[in-house]
């Protein structure tokens, strides 16, 4: 049988793949079984912030395996030390609790809000903010909190305690803080499955503020916005705002699984010994490919995620089938005239493989992606 065919005999069916099969790539390059290149603006989601086969990527990841590929929690190891204190050193955060991904890296923050308003004023006080339009994740307790109606079947009873707000509308979050127990709000500040739809930055202060004077946590999600991919290390840094809590995951680790839960001063000391905890968080393999990615996003890099960004928005702003372009740095949405995935598609035929979200054609390109291929190839 080919890939295809194992694929669809022995893999649960949770995906509508396209119908591709990738087999190797280089860079911003990739190529399926059949040998047909195309240039990446999808990077695996977000996922691959240098490209694929990024030399100093592998080395740092090759070198690690040949010393050290796993050792429990129990123990210290040098890569996940190394990669916490390079986060918090460029982030003004205290402490990291690492995980596998952006919804375990959720599911950490969420109890670590809950815990700190137990501790601080007793177990009623637990309810969490999300916004309408949000996604945090597919367990349940992510799903819960995710504030679209469509994840809210099929897998119930949810995890109570979630209130959904409607974003951009500071009247909505003042009555549903007001009118609940709230120990903390969960936000992406582009909400990139809803549609790469982009908060305001007054709504974002306003927001931030009030939940400072009533002590609830402001936890913001960057599990897709973080680590470069909008022109700042962590996409709160455009809003000039100073989280208690942010969740990070996909880019981080440049392919591997890893996602980190990063606390301030607030909130450093609220998970003790035995309140969480996770196997292969931090593995030091996944650490070693963490830190070669955190090490190189530097001014010069996210100069150049700017530069970019502001080229393709130049580029479809004004483009015939466009009707709307959203976003920050590379994490773009494009609105349409015709089907996004049929856009999808059809740019898949053209040798250029994309991504939707919603209603929007979406471009997550690795962040070092030679401009020359953006000119080259993009276009719908």
């Amino acid at each position: 049988m080919n890939t295809k065919e194992l694929d669809n005999n022995y893999i649960a069916n949770t995906y509508q793949r396209f119908d591709v099969v990738f087999d190797h790539g280089k860079g911003s390059v990739i190529f399926d079984e059949s040998g047909k290149k195309y240039i990446d603006v999808g990077s695996g989601i977000a996922v691959n912030s240098f490209g694929i086969a990024d030399e100093k990527w592998e080395e740092a990841v090759i070198n690690q395996l040949k010393t050290l590929q796993h050792t429990s929690n129990l123990y210290y190891s040098q890569p996940q030390a190394r990669l916490a204190e390079l986060l918090c050193k460029k982030t003004g955060m205290k402490k990291v609790f690492f995980s596998n991904s952006g919804a375990e890296a959720n599911e950490c923050a969420i109890k670590a809000a809950r815990k700190y308003s137990s501790d601080k004023y007793g177990g009623e006080r637990n309810a969490i903010v999300t916004l309408r339009g949000s996604f945090h994740g597919r367990t349940i307790t992510t799903l819960s909190a995710t504030g679209q109606e469509v994840f809210h079947k099929d897998f119930g009873p949810f995890t109570q305690g979630f209130v959904f707000a409607e974003p951009n509308d500071i009247e909505d979050f003042k009555r549903i803080i007001s009118e609940n127990s709230c120990c903390a709000v969960m936000i992406e500040l582009i909400q990139g499955e809803g549609g790469l739809n982009v908060l305001d930055k007054e709504y974002v202060a306003a927001l931030s503020q009030l939940a400072k004077e009533n002590d609830i946590l402001l936890i913001v999600d960057e599990v897709q916005t973080g680590n470069g991919r909008t022109g700042k290390l962590y996409c709160y840094m455009n809003y000039n705002i100073d989280p208690d809590i942010v969740t990070t995951a996909k880019g981080l680790g440049g392919g591997l699984p890893i996602g980190a839960t990063m606390f301030n001063e607030k909130t450093k000391g609220v998970l003790n010994a035995g309140s969480h905890g996770s196997t292969f968080g931090g593995n030091p393999v996944c650490a070693a490919g963490a830190l070669s990615i955190i090490e190189r996003i530097d001014d010069s890099l996210l100069e150049e995620v700017i530069s970019k960004s502001n080229y393709i928005f130049g580029e479809f702003a004004s483009a015939k089938g466009v009707k709307s372009i959203s976003g920050i740095g590379l994490m773009v949405g494009i609105e349409t005239e015709k089907n996004a995935k049929e856009v999808v598609i059809e740019c898949l035929n053209r040798g250029v493989a994309s991504l939707t979200a919603k209603n929007k054609v979406r471009l997550l390109p690795a962040l070092n992606i030679p401009l020359m291929s953006l000119k080259r190839r993009l276009g719908l």
